[in-house]
């Protein structure tokens, strides 16, 4: 079963430009339903028919993890990639049928996007100590994401030579291998030229171009910045709920906040479709209601 799941992997990344973390759902995913094929005494994947399916199905829907219940859009993203793989072995012809094509799990409607206040970034900014090393690159990392509205993927994989300084501006590859440019202001660039000129070095053994590298002087992991992000949140006592994407949404409500038009804030989030943009309009109208409803609030 671990070489179907090898060369599964291997054909998703040759055909599909998806994310580190993507790829990262798919193998956790199909490992973790291999664990219960196992339990359940199936060691073949043709074995699990609905009925096995169904059992899994129902195991997540019931799992819990650090005491909490999976959420309906997790238990909906396992089935979705194992539909996935299944469809895989199918195409190659070693299993007959896909047990789950006919599973459906209804997931809830999108819900408006988490972010920051202007005042909670500054919070959040203020935790990193200037004069540790690790403290500089972190807040060099977070203030990168933030100011250039950048996805987690896009941060760790974001080389030297996407950086512009004389225009300052970084070239970004994003979803789907799209190239787009975005700006990056003046804290940006002093934090960035002093890191990579006085701190990068001191790690960074094999030369390579990563910019955001680790003690060991490779280049962060996804999983790594969303590590250090909650230890920062745990060590400063932040009462606010944050994750790496809360940054991105939080740059493009403040652009919208600052009357900037929908599209360039598209542009330069990287959306091919402006309907995706446009949820960050549903924030903004929130945010006047809630600093309306405070102005005349007369109970």
């Amino acid at each position: 079963m671990d070489k179907y799941l090898e060369d599964f992997l291997v054909y998703i990344s040759s055909v599909n430009s998806g994310s580190e973390n993507t790829m990262d759902n798919y193998q956790r995913d199909i490992r973790k339903f291999m664990v219960f094929l196992a339990s359940e005494g199936v060691s073949d994947l043709r074995q699990a028919d609905r009925y096995v399916v169904m059992g899994y199905v129902n195991k997540l829907r019931t799992q819990t993890i650090n005491g909490k219940q999976l959420s309906s859009r997790s238990v909906a993203r396992n089935i979705s990639s194992l539909r996935s793989f299944y469809r895989y072995l199918s195409e190659m012809n070693i299993v007959e049928t896909n047990p789950f094509v006919s599973i459906k799990i209804s997931t809830p409607k999108n819900k408006l996007p988490d972010y920051l206040f202007e005042d909670e970034i500054d919070t959040l900014m203020s935790c990193f100590d200037l004069n540790d090393d690790f403290g500089y690159r972190n807040r060099t990392l977070f203030e990168t994401m933030y100011g250039c509205g950048l996805r987690v993927s896009e941060a760790v994989n974001l080389k030297i030579s996407d950086i512009d300084f004389g225009n300052q501006v970084l070239r970004i590859i994003g979803k789907g291998s799209k190239a787009r440019i975005v700006p990056f202001y003046q804290i940006i660039n002093d934090l960035l030229k002093h890191y990579l000129k006085e701190i990068r070095p001191k790690y960074v053994i094999e030369e390579h171009e990563y910019v955001f590298v680790n003690r060991n002087g490779r280049k962060l992991t996804t999983r790594g910045v969303e590590y250090l992000l909650d230890r920062v949140v745990v060590e400063n006592g932040l009462t606010f709920k944050i994750h790496p994407h809360t940054l991105r949404h939080s740059f493009a409500t403040h652009l919208l906040d600052a009357g900037v038009d929908l599209r360039i804030v598209q542009e330069l989030l990287g959306h091919s479709n402006l309907s995706t943009t446009q949820i960050y309009t549903h924030i903004t109208t929130e945010h006047l209601k809630e600093v309306y409803d405070k102005a005349f609030n007369t109970d």
